[in-house]
């Protein structure tokens, strides 16, 4: 048994380092490239945020960071725009204590639809997906790509079960398979089977038209929420 399982392991090895040479090189390429172009439109996107959370008497900070799971099961510092009330982490542990029904909903969507913690401002970056923009950030730095799986939280870990170990051999993406073939309206299991297939069929292709695909959704406001 331990010989099958050394050999399915060598086996991964050179089936990643030929992908180096053919896939993941590109996609590093086209990363930076990204993550530069991201960055310089995080200039003008901060000030119109900022400015528009002034206007609703909202003077904290328009960022937010959380601790995802990058890959090869790294723990990373994700970059946002804040879409939700300050502490809101702590609310939604209060909301899933007294309330059976968000409980239910958090359990199987990991969100809520009609989520509480959400401004007025947040409403609108996340329709217009620019609340995930900071992660252009995180792309530059190498932690992120442009397209690959969700990024996890920690906690989640847990009910990810066997996809887990096949997940984190990818870095998390800004966009993804599962992102394009359903965003919010996707359950949790969902998600995981999608995230899972990305990996096993992952190209340059497949990418390209994942990125074309996220366009097109975000233009016509499609999903996000």
């Amino acid at each position: 048994m331990g010989d099958i399982m050394n050999e399915s392991n060598v086996v991964e090895e050179v089936e990643e380092e030929t992908l180096g040479y053919s896939y993941y090189i590109p996609k590093r390429i086209v990363d930076i490239i990204g993550g530069i172009v991201g960055c310089i439109l995080l200039i003008p996107i901060t000030i119109f945020i900022k400015i528009a959370y002034m206007l609703t008497g909202d003077f904290n900070s328009i960022f937010y960071s959380q601790v995802r799971i990058g890959k090869n099961g790294k723990l990373i510092k994700i970059y946002k725009y804040r879409s939700m009330i300050v502490n809101a982490d702590k609310v939604l542990e209060n909301l899933l204590k007294t309330d059976k029904e968000i409980a239910r909903e958090y359990k199987r969507y990991k969100k809520l639809e009609n989520d509480p913690r959400i401004t007025k401002v947040g409403k609108f970056i996340r329709k217009t997906s620019l609340d995930e923009f900071p992660q252009f950030i995180n792309v530059l730095k190498g932690e992120m790509s442009l397209v690959g799986p969700r990024p996890y939280l920690p906690r989640e870990k847990e009910d990810m079960g066997e996809y887990y170990n096949t997940i984190i051999k990818c870095k998390p993406g800004i966009t993804g398979y599962w992102q394009v073939n359903g965003r919010s309206g996707t359950d949790f299991v969902k998600r995981l089977v999608l995230d899972e297939y990305y990996y096993q069929v992952r190209c340059l292709v497949m990418d390209t038209k994942i990125l074309l695909k996220t366009f097109t959704k975000v233009f016509n406001k499609e999903g996000a929420k």
